[in-house]
């Protein structure tokens, strides 16, 4: 059972991370000035959006809590 578990883990965190990654990759795309207009409070609240997420992420693996889903809006 837990080398099921052990193996399930592995396979979901491949995927997942690898999703979670090329989506980043895809918002840095949002950060090229010829096709999109935005100011540096637009900038700012992505990135402390994105950094609070993180940070709940990291705290959910030092801990067995796990985080609220929240929704980003600018």
């Amino acid at each position: 059972m837990a080398r099921d578990k052990a193996a399930k883990f592995v396979e979901l965190a491949n995927k997942r991370v690898n999703k979670a990654i090329k989506e980043l990759q895809l918002i840095g795309n949002l950060s090229n000035r010829q096709n999109y207009e935005f100011n540096s409070e637009q900038t700012r609240k992505i990135i402390r959006a994105l950094q609070q997420e993180l940070d709940v992420v990291k705290q959910s693996f030092e801990t067995t809590q796990t985080g609220n889903e929240r929704a980003f809006r600018l």
